[in-house]
């Protein structure tokens, strides 16, 4: 599996993971409390400095936003069919603003931090009987492992197409993708299920 973290050693490399995480929702709820176009902006000015000061190429970083940016501009498209241009703008920015910093927060932790972080968040709603914090933490951190796997396959069936002399529509792509993302969840499931992974963490969890 590829992963979404980057190597390095910056000041959000450093930070723990609880702390970006807490930052990321603090950020989110002050930017959706912001009705002014300039303060939202100084918000994405924030959020772009910090996701292209990481070390990464500037076509690699590009290339892992192209998806949401694409899903942004169409709702963007489809916001001023319906309301003014100024509450269109407004949205965009604060969705590409949350999606700049989420993407720096991801690109500099890795994957087990995300897990712990999110377990430990989610142990009083499973002393409260709710939930499994152990199967929430991997959740996440399946997610997270693999959304480059389906972009990864996603560029793979374009190519295919394109090879073929197949003219290449997104749609066409929908339905191998689908498969092929459910059978390595399957795959997952089944080694997860083989190693005891769920049961060693509910019994770490007792002790």
């Amino acid at each position: 599996m590829q992963s979404l973290y980057v190597e390095g050693n910056s000041l959000l490399h450093r930070l723990p993971a609880g702390v970006k995480l807490s930052v990321l929702l603090a950020f989110s709820i002050a930017i959706f409390f912001s009705a002014s176009l300039a303060v939202t902006g100084g918000f994405l000015a924030v959020a772009a400095i910090v996701y292209f000061t990481l070390p990464m190429r500037p076509k690699q970083a590009l290339a892992r936003l192209l998806p949401i940016a694409f899903a942004i501009l169409l709702v963007g498209g489809f916001g001023l069919l319906f309301n003014p241009w100024q509450l269109t703008a407004l949205s965009v920015i604060r969705l590409t603003a949350l999606m700049l910093l989420a993407a720096a927060i991801t690109a500099s932790t890795p994957v087990p931090a995300f897990i712990d972080t999110v377990t430990s968040a989610a142990r009083p709603l499973e002393k409260a009987g709710l939930v499994r914090a152990a199967d929430i933490g991997l959740a996440v951190g399946l997610v997270i492992r693999f959304v480059p796997d389906i972009l990864a396959r996603y560029g793979a069936i374009r190519d295919a197409h394109q090879a073929r002399g197949i003219r290449f529509r997104p749609t066409r792509a929908i339905v191998p993708l689908i498969i092929l993302t459910l059978k390595d969840a399957d795959s997952i499931a089944d080694a997860i299920d083989a190693r005891g992974i769920r049961g060693t963490a509910e019994k770490r969890n007792r002790k």
